[in-house]
């Protein structure tokens, strides 16, 4: 029995979780992409060739399926307690995304990197942008980012974070163009400067304040329009945050 569980544990660790799915992570791309300098945009051609940060947003979740990246399994997530802070968590040896954005944007920041080694970065960078701004993927430690809350959505079973990561957004239909063209729009512009100010930590507890909304579920865990009505708002202004941020952080290293 105590074999079966910690297979059980083992399995449920290493379950497959996805920041925003394919659309999510190529709109938030393609928004960056728009609020890039002349020179960081140049720069970036140098570095990705023909691919457009929409494109490259997806490597980290397409390698997952090589052994060879093993050791970024950690990478797209970071467990804070309800009531603790980071600085009070025992860290992941093995890495979390903010240690990994940090590195990542210092070592892209020193200017000694290769070509290749400069293109790895920014995919990394890209994806885990992303990530840290779905508030699943700052778990608070109990039920694997939501993996292990088993819901339905619209009669099908899932999970609440597949409900977050792709689901609700899969449900209204956009391509991730259109998604990203009904996002990115602003009532002022001093929010570009403002978003893009926040640092790292400010992101993540973005994320973590919204903790109530997303697990105010029905006794049932039916997930249907109510949830969705909330939620849906939420997920919007989060892939645009992190789009125009993702921006914000690229025009800083490459000016």
């Amino acid at each position: 029995m105590r074999i079966f569980a910690l297979l059980l544990v083992s399995s449920m660790l290493s379950f497959p979780s996805f920041g925003w799915g394919l659309t999510g992570h190529r709109a938030i791309g393609l928004i960056a992409q728009q609020h890039l300098t002349k020179k960081t945009k140049r720069k970036l051609r140098e570095i990705l060739k023909h691919e457009s940060l929409a494109v490259a947003s997806v490597w980290m979740d397409e390698v997952k399926s090589d052994s060879a990246y093993n050791h970024m399994t950690d990478w797209h997530w970071v467990t804070i307690g309800d009531g603790k802070t980071y600085a009070e968590m025992e860290k992941n040896p093995n890495g979390d995304v903010i240690q990994t954005l940090n590195r990542v944007i210092d070592e892209l920041e020193s200017g000694t990197l290769s070509i290749e080694e400069q293109k790895i970065n920014i995919k990394i960078l890209v994806h885990l942008i992303g990530d840290i701004h779905m508030p699943l993927h700052v778990g608070k430690g109990d039920d694997i980012g939501g993996n292990a809350v088993k819901v339905r959505f619209f009669g099908d079973d899932t999970n609440l974070h597949t409900v977050w990561d792709s689901k609700i957004i899969d449900s209204k239909k956009f391509s991730y163009s259109e998604l990203a063209a009904a996002i990115d729009h602003f009532d002022t512009e001093s929010l570009v400067e403002q978003w893009q100010n926040d640092d790292v930590m400010v992101w993540v507890e973005e994320s973590i304040s919204y903790r109530k909304l997303v697990y105010d579920l029905p006794n049932d865990k039916y997930i249907g329009y109510y949830y969705i009505y909330d939620a849906w708002p939420v997920i919007q202004d989060r892939l645009h945050k992190a789009g125009v941020r993702l921006a914000g952080v690229l025009n800083k290293i490459y000016e």
